[in-house]
């Protein structure tokens, strides 16, 4: 068995060998035989029966490694203790932690950071609220809160499986936009006592992320929060998908001359991104958006027990189209995709209008696959890195919360969303936009500057920014020494 040229994935195998029983000749043998190439063998420990040994090995895949062990497994005198892979490596101990800003080296840095001289910081703001956004981490700090019900591909996990994703997101806040952001995951999806916990905590934070909390409990939630807190609330879930497909759109259009208010979309998995997807897209234009689920196109002329498709249904589907993804699909100039595996077939594709562009956001398994499409659309789009334009929430919310901390905005309206959307679209010039370059790589150092901009001053505009013109481009020693003692 031959290991692919493109593998990067290795791990660590911690095999105990018997001095009289196992051969490390046996145990690089197998390994070999499997396809397994070792690139590292340390000694962990040594003693008169037995040794222990890491050999690191490179795999194509999980599937590869579990096979190797199991072959290994099979060895007279050989034990794994265990098998660990790069990505779990990395995992060990969390992959946040907290650091003091200043060092407390001597008695009296202690008396100013903490008793008796941080009294009367704490009367400062006794006095003052908002002078915790310049004397606490308040002004830069987001708590990403999830419940685990909807993590991306796993589903309902829980709250201790969720944590790692949300240790992610705070690294990419951290390492894109400087952001300070601090996981915190429930243990409970009681809606009330969600909301509860998140109004008793947003005195420490300047904004809260909402992840990975399942519809429709996500809406009333993030809804109920946005009118009983002064700190901005944003569900990336629904609201990153939805800014990131507009800015893919805006550039797709672009390669196919189409002006947004003459195209009819179709719009696939009318849950939490799918209705955020809808209305920003209405917002920013569309008029013509057919929403289909499971059920068929969600149309003015049935009754829903869901409230959140009732309202879809009154804002969308002009024409009051019925049926099948199948039926609804033809003319259609765009299909948009947040909602199950291989459900757009080629024949659908076939019957859209000239120069279709398809975005099928599944993950991992797209709506339809990429080279199935791609021989009858114009501009195709996935969620997924290994293809072109990839449509990923990583391009929206670190720039968007830099921006509402920055500005001190007191929400994230649709306006702020549709400027996101447009600096995100505009980074990729006239002369690079092409079919299969229409949304800039997560990596681009723009992109976060550039929505900041746009999106503090669509708040300004707006008037949900509490600072004032010009104090939000302040450097932060500048502001320091204006604060009055």
């Amino acid at each position: 068995m031959a290991i692919p040229s493109n593998t990067n994935m290795n791990v660590i195998m911690r095999l105990q060998i018997d001095k009289e029983l196992g051969s490390f000749g046996a145990i690089a043998a197998t390994i070999g035989g499997t396809g397994g190439d070792i690139v590292g063998i340390d000694v962990i420990s040594s003693s008169k029966t037995s040794t222990t040994r890491d050999i690191t090995v490179n795999v194509y895949d999980q599937n590869h490694a579990e096979l190797m062990k199991q072959a290994i497994e099979k060895i007279e005198g050989v034990k794994v203790v265990f098998v660990s892979d790069q990505t779990f490596l990395m995992h060990l101990g969390g992959k946040i932690e907290t650091q003091p800003k200043i060092p407390i080296k001597n008695r009296d840095d202690l008396s100013r950071v903490y008793t008796p001289g941080v009294a009367r910081v704490c009367t400062a703001i006794a006095e003052e609220q908002s002078k915790a956004y310049s004397l606490t981490i308040k002004r830069n700090t987001v708590a990403i809160i999830s419940d685990g019900t909807a993590v991306l591909g796993l589903g309902d996990i829980g709250p201790h499986a969720a944590m790692p994703v949300m240790e992610g997101k705070a690294m990419l806040f951290k390492q894109l936009a400087g952001v300070d952001a601090f996981p915190l995951c429930l243990d409970t999806k009681d809606t009330e006592e969600i909301i509860a916990i998140v109004k008793a905590i947003a005195p420490t934070f300047g904004g809260i992320n909402l992840e990975d909390i399942s519809a429709p409990r996500c809406f009333e939630i993030e809804q109920r929060l946005k009118e009983e807190l002064d700190i901005p609330v944003f569900h990336d879930d629904q609201h990153g998908t939805a800014v990131v497909i507009l800015a893919a759109l805006l550039n797709a259009l672009k390669i196919t001359g189409k002006k947004i208010e003459d195209i009819k979309v179709v719009l696939t998995g009318i849950g939490a991104a799918g209705i955020a997807c809808a209305k920003i897209l209405t917002a920013a234009g569309v008029r013509n958006l057919v929403g289909v689920d499971r059920y068929g196109a969600i149309n003015r002329s049935e009754h829903y027990e869901n409230d959140s498709w009732t309202m879809f249904a009154a804002m969308t589907n002009p024409d009051n189209l019925t049926g099948s993804l199948s039926d609804v699909i033809a003319g259609a100039d765009v299909f948009i995709g947040v909602s199950a595996p291989n459900i757009l077939k080629v024949e659908d594709v076939k019957r859209m209008a000239k120069d279709p562009i398809v975005f099928a956001m599944a993950n991992p398994v797209p709506e339809i696959a990429p080279e199935a499409a791609e021989p009858h659309v114009r501009v195709m789009a996935t969620g997924r890195s290994d293809y072109p334009n990839q449509i990923n929430n990583v391009l929206c919310f670190p720039g968007v919360f830099r921006a509402a901390l920055d500005c001190r905005a007191t929400e994230i309206n649709e306006a702020m969303k549709i400027a996101a959307a447009k600096a995100i679209a505009s980074i990729i010039e006239e002369d690079e936009l092409s079919e299969t370059y229409i949304i800039p790589s997560v990596f681009n150092s723009k992109v976060v500057e550039r929505v900041r901009e746009a999106v503090i001053q669509a708040a300004y505009e707006t008037g949900v920014a509490r600072r004032k013109r010009g104090e939000a481009k302040r450097e932060a020693g500048a502001e320091e020494a204006a604060i009055t003692m």
